[in-house]
């Protein structure tokens, strides 16, 4: 029993296509998409940049949302540093100003990286959507082989039994090694 079972959650069907060749997956999801078939998920063992257009990838929003979180680390670790030498504890040592800029410098080139460091983190989490404890595809034997040498195709089930066995057919007729149809129907 998997653990999703044992939570009691329900994932849909998905229909998984086995495919030797990157060039083979690049065919089946270009075919897909001109039988306006979207919701694809693809599964390779290396970047192939040539399927983000048909699955109308785009750039991410990590990078601005790694910008953001170093602006609030710059903003933050200035201005704690601020209130501990200005206003909570202002000392006149040796006729220096209160407000030393200069001295803040490095403490504050510091907290600009943590900040920008774990929203990249976090962030990479929340656009991976990890952890993810289990997945159907964790249930078919030979998906892992997606890590190695094999590429796989990977669509949520359809409104019927016959849009499902067209899908299964433009799939082998792009060059699928074999398809499954897995979860509860």
């Amino acid at each position: 029993m998997t653990l999703l079972a044992m939570l009691g959650a329900r994932q849909s069907p998905r229909l998984l296509a086995e495919f030797r060749t990157a060039d083979a997956l690049v065919a089946a999801v270009r075919t897909l998409e001109r039988e306006s078939y979207h919701d694809v998920d693809t599964f390779t063992p290396f970047d192939v940049p040539e399927v983000a257009a048909p699955l109308g990838l785009g750039r991410s929003g990590l990078g601005w949302f790694a910008g953001l979180g170093g602006a609030v680390g710059l903003v933050a670790s200035y201005g704690i540093q601020w209130w501990a030498n200005v206003h909570s504890y202002p000392l006149n040592a040796g006729g220096r100003p209160v407000h030393a800029a200069p001295a803040f410098v490095l403490a504050t080139f510091e907290g600009t990286i943590l900040g920008a460091s774990l929203a990249a983190f976090f962030g990479l989490l929340i656009v991976l959507r990890l952890p993810r404890l289990w997945s159907v595809e964790d249930e078919v034997e030979e998906f892992r082989r997606a890590s190695i040498d094999r590429f796989w195709l990977a669509m949520p089930t359809f409104a019927s039994d016959g849009d499902r066995a067209r899908a299964e057919g433009l799939l082998r007729d792009a060059g699928a090694l074999r398809t499954i149809v897995f979860g509860k129907v």
